[in-house]
């Protein structure tokens, strides 16, 4: 290409951006709204969680207090739990699950724990303190019925208006979609665990 059709090339793609950047101006000067969101990450895809506590570290940078209610996974040492432990000015978190319902195989006990989990996820929420909520793996309990989900909707219906509250796990439950602000499907592709590949840290935890 010659240095005429370079400079061509340039020139049209500068004017096209500026005109791009134009119309992106104009649409971001509608938005002027700000409020606490209800964010659902669902889906077979790996990622729900690990999305979900890089929002929290990103609100931890802004200096904002967050809350953590881990309804399943229960006290795994997991590298985000250790980190988020260099911050209990700022950090409240709760392990309140005893694992997957194939591992505890004991259904009334999961309900129990799944009931003692949101007790302590409505405590944070009415929190007017706290900027930003997960609520990670509630997706798993609502879709066993461990929970009334009238009680879950209501209640964040009814959260602080500057509230942020995440959920995670899959299968969300179509109630819980259409009241969302913000809605992602982690879609599976690949995954090492099918080829042999045991959960490793870093990666899984």
């Amino acid at each position: 290409m010659s240095e005429k059709s370079d400079v061509d090339v340039n020139t049209r793609h500068a004017e096209k951006m500026a005109k791009k950047k134009a119309a992106r101006d104009k649409i971001l000067a509608t938005k002027t709204e700000e409020r606490g969101l209800i964010i659902v990450h669902t889906g077979k895809g790996k990622g729900k969680s690990t999305a979900a506590f890089g929002m929290i570290f990103r609100a931890i940078g802004h200096g904002f207090k967050v809350g953590i209610v881990q309804f399943v996974k229960g006290e795994w040492e997991t590298g985000e739990r250790d980190i988020l432990e260099n911050y209990p000015d700022q950090v409240t978190i709760k392990a309140m699950g005893e694992g997957f319902t194939w591992e505890t195989q004991d259904r009334e006990r999961d309900i129990q724990s799944a009931k003692a989990a949101w007790e302590e996820a409505k405590k944070m929420i009415a929190n007017p303190d706290i900027k930003m909520i997960l609520l990670d793996e509630l997706n798993i309990v609502l879709r066993y019925d461990y929970l009334d989900l009238d009680d879950v909707i209501e209640v964040l219906k009814n959260k602080p208006e500057s509230t942020h509250v995440i959920i995670t796990g899959r299968n969300a439950k179509d109630e819980l979609i259409d009241l969302a602000d913000l809605v992602t499907e982690m879609e599976l592709i690949k995954h090492p665990f099918r080829s042999g590949v045991k959960a490793q840290p870093g990666v899984e935890f």
